[in-house]
């Protein structure tokens, strides 16, 4: 079966009575182009040890086997596992999860030490799935996704543009983002209503910052994100927990990490995120228990 054919894949789902679930995001790629330049971003090699979120039929799990990857493929839909199980069987190299990535544990799957993450993301949990794997302290060096063209430019947004949100300033801190390309809705079966991106997280260090600090960088930035209307210094008036500042104290913290006193959450830079958690944990950080996220 040739994966990157829209009549075989098509074919192949009319015999299995196979419906495509819009909810769990199941767009197939079919093009052989975008299938070379995911892999090829990747930068994957003969040994190298990589992880897949969603194979879906296994039109990228088949090009990373071809290149001589050993790889760890997490499958939620049953049906979909049980085709690659099949027909991956003799697959010396190819580790197969039937689980739903959102419940897996990464402290242990990561633990094994995956050189790149290489994956056709789902729609519709693919951001989450992302911020999960790259902010852990295990995450692979690199991360090679497909991801909506929205999602990828939010990652990708500098400080002052209205896309600058959570999801970009807590990636940003510990990973280089590129958007290598961008993909229309055709090179899917189905075809999505959007268009999506290609985007290669690199791992740095730049930013890193204490365990604590760290708890405190992601209150702090979850909490401004929720406020994103007001003014830092304004909307920390009435935050919870450690992080609550008196308006003139908190404009003082500002303009000493070199930021306006007057900013709003997606004016900051990540070196004034990182040097305002700094100081807001110089007393104990706790955790704020916020348990809405943005993006």
């Amino acid at each position: 079966m040739n994966l990157t054919s829209p009549a075989q894949v098509r074919a192949w789902c009319q015999a299995h009575d196979f419906h495509p679930n819009r909810t769990l995001g199941q767009n197939f790629l079919i093009d052989r182009n975008i299938l070379e330049s995911i892999v090829d971003a990747a930068g994957i090699g003969p040994g190298m040890r990589v992880l897949e979120i969603g194979p879906g039929l296994g039109v990228v799990t088949a090009e990373l086997l071809r290149r001589g990857a050993r790889v760890t493929a997490i499958e939620k839909d049953h049906r979909l596992a049980a085709w690659l199980a099949e027909t991956l069987a003799g697959e010396t190299r190819l580790e197969l999860i039937a689980a739903d990535a959102l419940d897996v544990d990464w402290d242990a799957q990561l633990s094994v030490g995956f050189d790149a993450l290489v994956s056709n993301l789902p729609y519709s949990v693919g951001t989450r799935i992302l911020l999960d794997v790259a902010t852990h302290a295990a995450a692979p060096p690199v991360l090679t996704v497909t991801v909506q063209l929205e999602v990828a430019e939010r990652l990708a947004a500098p400080p002052g543009v209205a896309a600058r949100g959570q999801a970009g300033v807590w990636v940003q801190q510990v990973c280089d983002v590129e958007l290598v390309r961008q993909i229309k809705p055709t090179c899917f079966w189905p075809q999505p209503e959007v268009s999506s991106a290609l985007v290669r997280l690199t791992r740095h260090a730049r930013h890193a910052l204490p365990t604590a600090v760290t708890a405190c960088f992601r209150d702090l930035t979850r909490y401004a994100f929720m406020h994103r209307r007001k003014q830092l210094a304004a909307s920390l008036r009435q935050a919870p927990g450690a992080l609550r500042r008196e308006t003139a104290a908190a404009q003082a913290l500002l303009v000493a990490c070199g930021a306006d006193p007057l900013a709003r959450a997606e004016t900051l830079s990540l070196e004034q995120w990182c040097s305002l958690a700094q100081a807001l944990s110089t007393g104990p950080c706790n955790p704020c228990l916020l348990s809405a996220t943005t993006t």
